[in-house]
């Protein structure tokens, strides 16, 4: 068998002869032969494939642990993996869209009071939390105020406390004035604090790693609403008659779908679709979600935790909000919804409506 030289083979391969010696200490790609003189590695021609391989996942950005098992399956888990491994690649870039996406609107943010043809708005809001048919406890906090709107889901043994901890860090911000510049820097300051507090209740509880809760908030700006969350509780958009999720939900099943492992369809029904991969709390992934969104005249929000949104279809919760003016009477007929539902668990909600302020 002829055997070919680390150089031939690296220019066949597209794979230089530095990379070819730190595959062949990793065990990712051998040679065929060292020479026990020289020491020279020497590769077989049908080793090629399996290097062209490497030297195209290696240009997808793909790690070389992720590689080393890649070649360890057949072509069709192999080819599985690959889409699996890029569909996270295509989260996360949607992710870092999302916060460029929030730099170059902060960053661009003009006070609106300086321009005489800005209209002015306002938000009108109401917020309820129930206990739910089946829980003992209610581990829900809602808040709504003129600035503030906000929605956490506490988990564990002091869950209840966790969550009202989270919003309460928040709270001051109805009274403060945040300049323009400085909204992204308070914005993290808020969930660092509402963090601190959360862990601080985890620490003091029996089980701390249980303990902590997700957040979503929203602050008034004025003419915008700079959301902050993390976890699995929601804010939907309701704007000239449809409904969109505008969160995400940090879970698992969520990231197993955006990696092409699960199915929307098979999520919702998952055993596991309430395990959490970021919340705030002890040990948790604690890096928020974070944007700016313009203000439409007669667009209604709504914040809610899972206690609503796993039990009552979006086509149910478009129907209310569509149909119901005032937000105080359509969190009452969401939450009964939910109850409806069987009540499996606590829920909450916060409806806003963004309006024109008389002049």
């Amino acid at each position: 068998m002829r055997l070919l030289t680390i150089g031939a083979f690296a220019k066949a391969s597209r794979l230089s002869p530095k990379a070819l010696r730190l595959y062949d200490e990793l065990g990712l790609l051998t040679p065929a032969r060292v020479d026990p003189v020289t020491g020279y590695r020497l590769y077989a021609p049908e080793q090629l494939d399996q290097a062209r391989l490497v030297a195209w996942l290696r240009r997808l950005g793909m790690p070389l642990a992720r590689i080393q098992q890649i070649r360890t399956l057949e072509a069709g888990r192999a080819a599985q993996e690959i889409r699996s491994f890029w569909a996270q690649v295509e989260a996360d870039t949607a992710a870092r869209r999302d916060l460029a996406a929030f730099l170059i609107d902060h960053l661009s943010w003009k006070d609106p009071a300086m321009s005489p043809t800005t209209v002015p708005l306002g938000i009108r809001y109401a917020a309820l939390s129930d206990t739910g048919l089946v829980r003992e406890s209610n581990q829900d906090t809602a808040y709504a105020g003129p600035r503030l709107l906000a929605v956490a889901d506490g988990c564990g043994s002091r869950g209840a406390t966790a969550s009202a901890a989270a919003v309460n860090a928040l709270r001051h911000l109805e009274a403060d004035s945040i300049p323009a510049g400085s909204l992204l820097n308070v914005l993290e300051e808020v969930v660092e604090q509402a963090g601190q507090a959360v862990r601080g209740i985890a620490g003091n509880s029996p089980s701390p790693e249980e303990t902590g809760t997700t957040l979503t908030a929203m602050l008034w700006t004025g003419s915008q609403l700079a959301l902050v969350h993390i976890g699995d509780s929601r804010v939907y958009l309701l704007r000239d008659g449809e409904l969109f999720q505008i969160t995400q939900d940090h879970t698992m099943v969520q990231s197993m779908v955006d990696e092409g492992r699960l199915s929307p369809e098979e999520a919702a029904s998952h055993p596991q679709r309430s395990l959490l991969v970021r919340a705030l709390g002890q040990g948790a992934h604690t890096t928020p979600d974070m944007r700016l969104r313009d203000a439409q005249r007669e667009d209604r929000y709504l914040l809610c935790s899972d206690g609503l949104s796993t039990v009552v279809p979006a086509e149910e919760m478009r129907r209310v909000l569509s149909e119901i003016r005032e937000p105080e009477q359509a969190v009452r007929e969401l939450i009964a919804l939910a109850n409806g539902a069987g009540g499996p668990d606590n829920v909450s909600c916060v409806v806003a409506d963004v309006l024109e302020l008389p002049q």
